[in-house]
Parts: C-alpha cells; sequence; structure tokens
C-alpha cells in the first residue's frame, strides 16, 4: 500500500517481500513422482466424471463385492429388513381386508361392555394376527422359516397362500446373493496375494558379465502357487515423433529367472532379473538417473493359481528410480541344515556392495574396456552344515 502511495519504491517493497519469505518456502524441494502401482499392489488412479453410473447396477454382483465392508454389511441388514417390512405389510392388509382384525378385536374385549360376540364359525387368513406388529412378526417367521407355532396360513383366503409361496421365493433369492457375495468377499483373490512377497528395493548390477535389473519374490505359505508367472513393464512419460504426449506409456521388459521363461517354481524365493541390453528400456540409465525426479516407475506382476483353492491370484508392485540401488546384490537367504532347505527371511531384502562400472549398458556394450577394470568380486555360494564323518576302521602297515 505505500508503494502505491509513492513513499516507497516498489522495488524496495519486492526486495523486502522476497527476504521475509523462509529458505525452505523458496527452495521448495520438488515433489515426487506419483506412484501408478503401490508398494502394496494398489492402483493410483482416481475415476472421475463418471456418466454413465447406470453400467454398474447392470452387474450387480460384482458391485456389491467391490464395495467395502461396512456397506456390504449395511446392504446386508437392509435389504432383510425391508423385505420383512414389505410382507409384513402385506400380510396385515391381507388380514385387514379379510376382517381377521376385527374380529380378534371383538374377541379381545371383554364381555361385560356389551359388545356382541362375532359369529360362530369364523376362519381367518392366517391366526393370530392382532396388528402390524403380529403382522410383521409373521412375515419375519415365513421368510427365515422359524416357525413359532402360534401364527399359521389357513386354507381360507387362496391370496394368502401366494403371497407365502412368493415371500419364501424372494427370502431365497436374498439369502444367495448376499451369502454368496459374503463368500466371495471372504475368498478374494488378493487375500491370498498378501503372502507374497517382494524385496523393497531393485538393485543393478554385473551378472555373467552383463547389467541387471534384479529383484528378489518369495512365497510364505507352504501351499505353492501353481502355473505362477511373472512380467514387468516400465511406465514412464513419452512423447512420439509427431508431438503426441503419452503420459504414462507402458513397455514391456524381458525378463529371465532362474527356471527359463515367464514361469516360476516358487518354492523358495527367487531372484528375478532382467538383462539390460539395446532392446531394454533401461538400456539408457545409470547412477545419475536414479533419483525421485527421474520419470520411471517398473511395475511388477506375479500371477498364479491358488493350490488348495483353485483361484487365481495376482500381486503387484512397483520400483520408483531412487528405490532402485545401483551396484548392490541381494546376499544369500538359503542354507542346507539337516538335510533340508531353510530360509531366512530376515535377510529376505538385504543387499551388499559390489563393483559395479557407473556408466549406461549403451556405453558398457560399446566400450569393452571398462570391465577390464573392474575386481571380480567373491561368488555367493549355498552355505552347508559342515558334518565330520569318523571312518569305521583304520588301514595300518603290517610288520615285514
Amino acid at each position: 500500500m505505500l508503494s502505491r502511495k509513492g513513499i516507497i519504491p516498489e522495488e524496495y517493497v519486492l526486495t523486502r517481500l522476497a527476504e521475509d519469505v523462509p529458505d525452505h518456502a523458496r527452495y521448495r524441494a520438488r515433489e515426487r513422482r506419483a506412484r501408478f502401482v503401490g508398494k502394496n499392489g494398489a492402483c493410483n488412479v482416481a475415476h472421475k466424471n463418471i456418466r454413465e453410473q447406470g453400467r454398474f447396477l447392470q452387474d450387480v454382483f460384482t458391485t456389491l463385492v467391490d464395495l467395502k465392508w461396512p456397506h456390504t454389511l449395511l446392504i446386508f441388514t437392509m435389504s432383510f429388513l425391508c423385505s420383512w417390512l414389505l410382507f409384513g405389510m402385506v400380510w396385515w392388509l391381507i388380514a385387514f381386508a379379510h376382517g381377521d382384525l376385527d374380529h380378534s378385536t371383538r374377541l379381545q374385549r371383554d364381555p361385560g361392555e356389551g359388545v356382541a360376540e362375532a359369529p360362530a364359525g369364523f376362519v381367518p387368513c392366517v391366526t393370530s394376527i392382532h396388528s402390524f406388529t403380529s403382522a410383521f412378526l409373521f412375515s419375519i417367521e415365513v421368510q427365515v422359516t422359524i416357525g413359532f407355532g402360534g401364527r399359521m396360513v389357513t386354507e381360507e383366503c387362496p391370496a394368502a397362500i401366494l403371497v407365502l409361496i412368493v415371500q419364501n421365493i424372494v427370502g431365497l433369492v436374498i439369502n444367495a446373493i448376499m451369502l454368496g457375495c459374503i463368500f466371495m468377499k471372504t475368498s478374494q483373490a488378493h487375500r491370498r496375494a498378501e503372502t507374497l512377497i517382494f524385496s523393497k528395493h531393485a538393485v543393478i548390477a554385473l551378472r555373467e558379465g552383463k547389467l541387471c535389473f534384479m529383484l528378489r519374490v518369495g512365497d510364505l505359505r507352504k501351499s505353492m502357487i501353481i502355473s505362477a508367472t511373472i512380467r514387468m513393464q516400465v511406465v514412464k512419460k513419452t512423447a512420439s515423433l509427431e508431438g503426441e504426449v503419452v503420459p504414462l506409456n507402458q513397455i514391456d521388459i524381458q525378463m529371465e529367472n532362474p527356471v527359463g521363461g515367464n514361469s516360476i517354481f516358487l518354492v523358495s524365493p527367487l531372484i528375478i532379473y532382467h538383462v539390460i541390453d539395446k532392446n531394454s528400456p533401461l538400456y539408457d540409465i545409470s547412477p545419475l538417473n536414479l533419483h525421485h525426479h527421474e520419470d520411471l516407475e517398473i511395475i511388477v506382476i506375479l500371477e498364479g493359481v491358488v493350490e488348495t483353492t483353485g483361484i487365481t491370484t495376482q500381486a503387484r508392485t512397483s520400483y520408483l528410480a531412487d528405490e532402485i540401488l545401483w551396484g548392490q546384490r541381494f546376499v544369500p537367504i538359503v542354507a542346507e541344515e539337516d538335510g533340508q532347505y531353510s530360509v531366512d527371511y530376515s535377510k529376505f531384502g538385504n543387499t551388499v556392495k559390489v563393483p559395479t562400472p557407473s556408466c549406461t549398458a549403451r556405453q558398457l556394450e560399446e566400450d569393452k574396456s571398462i570391465m577390464d577394470t573392474m575386481p571380480l568380486s567373491p561368488k555367493g555360494t549355498i552355505r552347508k552344515r559342515s558334518v565330520k564323518l569318523k571312518p569305521k576302521f583304520t588301514i595300518s602297515d603290517e610288520p615285514s
């Protein structure tokens, strides 16, 4: 305001405003790249402005299964309450139209009041219905087949018999849908994926003289994943020659594993690796690119059939650029003890530094002399338990 009146020069005011701003606000670091797939496998995608909401109602069962547990239990409870109230109203209307309520009211009154008794031989549609409360209780008894014995349908009203059949069918349909929905929610495939684990970090190191991208995957359960397959994708922002910008371009990565192909035998933790060659999207990646500013995300997808249930399950995770360690490899965690192989999961994600050139795979392929300056690291082996065997006999020289 002072600068507008000409009392203080505008340049001085701007300078003072800049000096008042804290350093951490002026030099705010760039935010980390948003994940496309979380570490727990959840997809970080928000669907907005969906106009055709009616498509979800065309597949009601899948919609119910996808709902959260509080919403599912609320719908489960309200479906039964609404059906009981609806048919309770129908039973009350049948009793009211047939005169059952008036007849039961006359019988409940004191004869000393001078009210004439009801004519003999009257048969109600439903016995022992005096009000809407009793009709509601009878509706619950019919649908859940309790049958306390105090209320029952007579052959007086065909409409009552028809309503009884309809309510039983509606009750069976509601039970089938809601119980099936709860069963599917409790046996969903992603529950099995909770025991399929990935290493927190991925590594890039030399293997057989080539740079390789490696990660470790394991299964905590003894029940196996049948026909397990694993695949990887690189998700990054790219632009075509025509200027089209693809914000989430998915590029498949050719991977290698100890078994060969994409199928794995996941009995013990395996190290899955990808050879970085000229066909790899990581061909020009160097240690300088492995920071949180880099637009790079590697998605790992593990699929297979659960041995005990036969349901196909899928486990997912992702690695950002700053979660890839250069020049390190995983430590061995499998040891042979007492005639069997044991796995130490406390070292599942542990890594150790190994000699690795700080250059891209392209530079390593073009300049073979880089490998000549690299020292060799000791080879990792499977640890064996040492057992000393006592000789059962000795050989001695005979006296001459």
